[in-house]
């Protein structure tokens, strides 16, 4: 669409005002004298002047709004964390189990609390290792299975079962009567950045808690995860069957790649899947690291995607 700039003038013609206007496109620079060529006088009443002169307006308002909308559109996503921990909460969870529904209410309260991405990142990941039992959890992964067996392991630990909630690496129980998720504690865990143009492609800079030089090189795990809410689930068979199951931060992926840096500042990127996205509910993305060989979070970051 054409933006038109509206000169109005009026002049006084045999003493009745008449307006005059003249309609000059927005095209590249001109002379002098092709400018004043381009011009087109038109005569008219006031009452269609006024019109035109109204629905010129209307057209230079349309343009910058558009032109604005692009602005915000362009602005780049960051999701930082501060020195002090931010705590990554991991539920583990499914549709075939009939224990679940009271975590998963719990779970979506989180949404209003004031601390969420910046005391803690929640992540709910359905395992499925409870299919078998009559309804496959449409948001199940066996990655998600595997990720909590690596939790039973490294606790010498030879079960594991839902709801599970881990707090930081730890198991943790008080969810049920406690209810607040804590805030992380111990001292300065380093300071991790995520940013994005496009919400697809993400760069990651993260500087651990270790200050001064660094002697050889550093390895640390990245971990990501594309979040989902406000979805929900029609259970027709199982230990929830004919139950609704509604579900927030369901983990739709997770994806795991080493940092390596010779300096005290690691980077890294990634991209998310679209193909992921589900065609409703409210996306989130989480990120977290941990130091090489270990299962607990040293800092976490996460937030809502536009």
């Amino acid at each position: 669409m054409n933006l038109f700039a509206i000169m109005n003038l009026f002049d006084v013609i045999g003493g009745e005002k008449l307006a005059i206007g003249y309609a000059l496109p927005l095209t590249p620079a001109l002379s002098l004298g092709e400018r004043e060529n381009s011009l087109k006088p038109y005569h008219s009443n006031g009452r269609k002047s006024v019109r035109l002169m109204q629905m010129a307006g209307g057209l230079l308002m349309a343009g910058l709004m558009g032109c604005m909308a692009g602005s915000l559109q362009a602005a780049p996503m960051v999701f930082q964390s501060t020195e002090q921990q931010t705590s990554l909460l991991e539920l583990f969870t499914s549709e075939g189990c009939s224990s679940c529904p009271p975590a998963e209410v719990w779970f979506s309260t989180l949404k209003d609390d004031p601390g969420l991405w910046r005391d803690f990142v929640p992540v709910a990941f359905h395992v499925d290792y409870w299919n078998y039992l009559g309804w496959r959890d449409p948001w199940s992964k066996e990655d998600f299975s595997d990720r909590q067996r690596d939790y039973a392991r490294a606790w010498g630990s030879e079960n594991v079962y839902t709801p599970d909630s881990v707090l930081n690496g730890i198991d943790w129980h008080r969810w049920f009567w406690q209810r607040k998720v804590p805030a992380g504690g111990g001292g300065p865990n380093g300071v991790l950045k995520v940013a994005s143009e496009d919400g697809v492609h993400w760069r990651v800079s993260y500087v651990p808690p270790e200050t001064g030089a660094v002697a050889g090189v550093q390895v640390w795990q990245l971990y990501t995860s594309l979040l989902v809410s406000g979805v929900g689930s029609d259970v027709t068979a199982g230990e929830n069957s004919g139950r609704h199951l509604n579900h927030d931060f369901v983990a739709l992926s997770l994806t795991e790649q080493p940092l390596v840096s010779k300096t005290n500042e690691l980077k890294g990127a990634f991209q998310i899947d679209e193909k992921l996205k589900p065609g409703s509910g409210r996306l989130a993305l989480a990120v977290w690291v941990c130091r090489n060989g270990q299962t607990e979070p040293a800092q976490a970051v996460g937030g809502w995607l536009r």
